[in-house]
């Protein structure tokens, strides 16, 4: 049985996971899993554990690291004077 597991990224979360499957020629939905082998193989540390929780906590306040910050400057700019 096959299961679909639908991701939703921002334009800025896709863009880099983009350029790096064109750079390995690969496809987007080949560097995702290979992300989640990565982190299904080290799963059993309470370490990585907490990172999946903490990742998923944070998710919704902002864009992680690795994504393009194209927001960045609008975000700046919005923030009323102090």
């Amino acid at each position: 049985m096959n299961s679909t597991i639908k991701l939703h990224l921002d334009p800025e979360e896709f863009a880099p996971v983009a350029r790096l499957a064109r750079d390995l020629q690969l496809t987007p939905e080949d560097v995702v899993y290979a992300g989640l082998d990565r982190i299904m193989k080290d799963s059993r540390e309470s370490s990585t554990r907490q990172e999946i929780i903490d990742i998923q906590k944070g998710r919704h306040q902002g864009l992680p690291v690795w994504a393009d910050d194209a927001r960045g400057v609008h975000i700046y700019e919005s923030k009323q004077d102090e």
